[in-house]
């Protein structure tokens, strides 16, 4: 059955009880697609379902080319969307999200989104853009920084009061980060708004954590096939779900401690946890992965040499240089990322996880790198995983196939990767992504080891040297 507001209540599946056309828009979201639909749309949705947020229903925006596809879907169905979960045990369950009421593509009315942020409802604005979607000299001409700044230029010149900015993008201090980007581009177009936006507006960080894989043309069958919905755009993830967020708003929230959110006073030692162990135990695993001939990522997960050198990376490398985490039982924690990377229902692709390498490994490796540089702590592991990351990028695996590096900065790193069989640093010389590390000898001898023997002997090799006791 197709779905859509008409067909909704003949659905025999879970989904909204409550009145989508009596909630108002209070959230507007920019960068709706599936971690966005499987995370923060659903802590929405359970509070719509409960009756405590009718006036936080949500309406997204998009802004980039491909975005006009959901505008479309979005249109279609309502708002409504399939969210399946696929658990470890090979069932799966499934539900209507209709936390999305209101859809809009920017570039078609930029000025008609700009008057929705800026009206009195709009009490939150929240965003996930990707790590690269922060950096201001590479911006479309309708942009989020550019139709936040317009609609918080109007709220300041009409008495209304500032909405609070959330960043749900996979940054260390993701809050600290949308903060600088929106006061440093305010202050391009409206000379003095920066100074409103830091006395009224509040950017609170936060931690969030589900792994959601891309939708593939079988999990729109699986969701008709097992399910009787047929949803154009179904997103799909496991089951477990965690959003940790610092309790400071400029204008309200919802009371989204009763949906399972974790609020807090500093989100610091969490997001430092799932960045350093989850996010850059995803890049521990991808490039090394990849090059051993796995495509999926439970797969590879279920690799017992591949889930040791994540152990071993995550408890020597990545635990060092985080902070206590209240109420969080680490190494029960880190054992339950190995069974969530080898779930074999998600179906997450190995060659997703490799994505956009330069804005995802100096976000969530590096700083580990520098922290153990600087305190002494072992760096061997993480330089194996930038060396995999090195030879990734060269473009050809190991059995002589192209690789398809998918990279903001392909152009310039697949030459350097392939500079390095006759200069073994030449990628990591690249000091726009790098900075000095080809310069730290501890670090450059234990990446380099890791490259000669990744061309010499490949990735398992590789591997079992590593985790070997040395």
């Amino acid at each position: 059955m197709k779905l859509n507001a008409s067909t909704l209540a003949q659905l025999e599946i879970p989904k909204p009880e409550y009145d989508r056309a009596a909630t108002t828009v209070g959230i507007v979201h920019f960068g709706v697609g599936g971690f966005h639909r499987a995370h923060q749309a659903m802590y929405v949705d359970r509070l719509l379902g409960e009756g405590a947020a009718s006036e936080w229903a949500i309406c997204g925006v998009g802004i980039l080319p491909g975005d006009r596809k959901m505008a479309d879907v979005m249109a279609a169905q309502d708002g409504l969307y399939t969210l399946l979960l696929e658990k470890p045990d090979g069932t799966r369950e499934a539900r209507v999200m209709g936390s999305i009421v209101d859809y809009r593509f920017a570039p078609d009315d930029p000025e008609g989104v700009v008057e929705l942020l800026a009206a009195p409802t709009t009490r939150i604005i929240s965003l996930t853009i990707t790590e690269g979607g922060y950096h201001l000299d590479s911006l479309p001409e309708v942009n989020v920084f550019g139709l936040v700044a317009e609609a918080l230029a109007r709220r300041r010149d009409r008495g209304v009061a500032s909405p609070t900015i959330v960043s749900c993008d996979n940054i260390e201090g993701n809050g600290d980060v949308a903060r600088a980007a929106f006061t440093a581009y305010a202050d391009r177009v409206h000379p003095g708004l920066s100074e409103w936006i830091t006395e009224h507006t509040r950017f609170p960080n936060s931690m969030v954590d589900r792994i959601t894989p891309v939708t593939t043309p079988e999990v729109i069958a699986t969701v008709a096939d097992e399910f009787g919905v047929d949803d154009e755009w179904p997103v799909v993830a496991e089951p477990f779900t965690s959003w940790v967020l610092e309790d400071s708003f400029s204008d309200g929230r919802p009371p989204f401690e009763d949906a399972g959110v974790l609020l807090v006073d500093d989100v610091t030692p969490y997001e430092l946890m799932k960045l350093r162990l989850l996010n850059a135990g995803h890049q521990a695993l991808c490039y090394f992965a990849y090059l051993s001939g796995y495509r999926l990522v439970h797969d590879a997960a279920g690799d017992p040499l591949i889930a040791e050198f994540l152990r071993q990376y995550m408890d020597s490398e990545g635990t060092p240089t985080l902070k206590p985490v209240p109420g969080i039982d680490l190494p029960d924690y880190k054992r339950t990322l190995i069974e969530r990377f080898a779930n074999p229902g998600v179906r997450d692709t190995v060659a997703r996880l490799c994505f956009g390498s330069s804005d995802r490994i100096p976000q969530w490796l590096l700083p580990v790198i520098r922290e153990n540089l600087k305190s002494g702590a072992p760096v061997r592991l993480s330089a194996a995983v930038v060396a995999s990351w090195a030879r990734y990028a060269e473009g050809v695996d190991e059995q002589g196939e192209p690789i398809d590096v998918q990279d903001q900065r392909a152009e310039t790193l697949i030459p350097l990767a392939k500079a390095q069989y006759d200069n073994p640093l030449a990628f990591l010389e690249y000091t726009d992504l790098f900075g000095d590390l080809a310069e730290q000898s501890r670090f450059a001898e234990a990446y380099t080891w890791a490259l000669e023997s990744l061309h010499r002997d490949g990735a398992r090799a590789t591997l079992e040297r590593l985790v070997s006791p040395s």
